[in-house]
């Protein structure tokens, strides 16, 4: 658990890192002599000269001086310190225990598999901030979208492994398969929206169409339908204003299916247990509270907090759906 925390931290981190436009502050990738910061006015001095040559520098932050730098530099530091420490949490306990022959054989494929996500997260990490050093200050919206979903991923996979050694000695469930599969189909959306949610923030689109509901005057903005016959199917993922459309889209879908299992839990032909109606229940009352931190996060343009805090519960709306599908699978 101490694993899903630290990456539940780097999701937070790597929100505020993106929306104070810190991701590229640092040009260099050095997995080990990185995990040291500047110290002295010399090497801070030398950091700054190699910004001073980024786009970002250049075509956005030309009247920073080092001070401004420092602050920028910081939060993209800590970003990946913790994904260094990450890997240390990770791979010394796994180190003790293989040497000790104490994992079992069935768990030690899952461990790796953990291991090679979270080194696949450090590339798709550089990958992504390296798409921002060159000509264009800002980092891909595409290569933002698959950092984010691998962090999601890598998270969801080690809370099921978790949950499965929670709950080794449970019987397999007798709850109905509608229920469960109704389940699968909203983490499946879930996913989705969260990959458009990297696109509405690596678009800048949720600082357009700040109402709610509507989009200015209208449901449906003049602008999506537009951009849809302009740009055809590229809009679905690089326009602004169809971005944000499906990301409310999706998001009244979601509550839709999850107010459904919410209202039918009680239902006796159901036969659900009452850790499945727990997992019913508090899937339903984060999914409420995303949803109006959504609502304000666009009313007010997303201010860094609101941001921050938005992103932050998308990951515990996550892993309650998580915990819902295990629970309806096996508890």
């Amino acid at each position: 658990m101490c694993g899903c925390l630290l990456v539940f931290a780097m999701v937070i981190i790597g929100g505020i890192t993106r929306l104070t436009g810190s991701g590229l502050s640092i040009t260099e990738w050095k997995v080990i002599t990185g995990t040291f910061p500047p110290i002295s006015e010399s090497e801070w001095n030398n950091e700054f000269a190699k910004y001073q040559i980024s786009p970002q520098f250049q075509k956005i932050n030309s009247s920073f001086d080092v001070n401004d730098f420092k602050k920028i530099y910081w939060w993209e530091y800590l970003h990946r310190l913790v994904g260094r420490m990450i890997g240390i949490v990770f791979i010394i306990p796994f180190l003790f225990f293989y040497f000790k022959k104490q994992i079992d054989k069935k768990l030690l494929p899952k461990l790796l598999f953990i291991f090679m996500l979270g080194a696949w997260q450090g590339f798709l990490g550089w990958y992504m901030v390296s798409s921002g050093l060159v000509d264009n200050p800002f980092v891909s919206h595409y290569r933002l979208a698959i950092h984010l979903v691998n962090a999601f991923i890598t998270f969801g996979y080690i809370f099921w492994v978790a949950l499965d050694l929670q709950f080794e000695k449970t019987s397999k469930s007798t709850a109905s398969k509608n229920m469960l599969m109704i389940s699968i189909l909203t983490f499946l959306l879930l996913l989705i929206q969260i990959t458009y949610g990297a696109f509405v923030a690596g678009l800048h689109a949720g600082h357009i169409f700040n109402t709610w509901p509507k989009m200015g005057d209208e449901w449906i903005a003049s602008a999506v339908t537009s951009s849809f016959q302009n740009e055809g199917f590229e809009s679905l993922f690089s326009n602004m204003s169809v971005v944000q459309f499906i990301h409310r889209t999706i998001a009244l879908i979601i509550f839709c299916l999850v107010s459904w299992m919410w209202f039918s839990r009680k239902r006796n032909e159901l036969n659900l247990s009452s850790q499945q109606q727990f997992a019913i229940n508090i899937s339903f009352v984060i999914l409420n509270l995303q949803i109006t931190l959504g609502i304000f996060t666009l009313l007010f343009s997303v201010p860094v907090w609101l941001g921050v805090t938005h992103q932050a519960v998308a990951f515990l709306i996550f892993a309650a759906l998580i915990f819902q599908m295990h629970r309806l699978a096996k508890g």
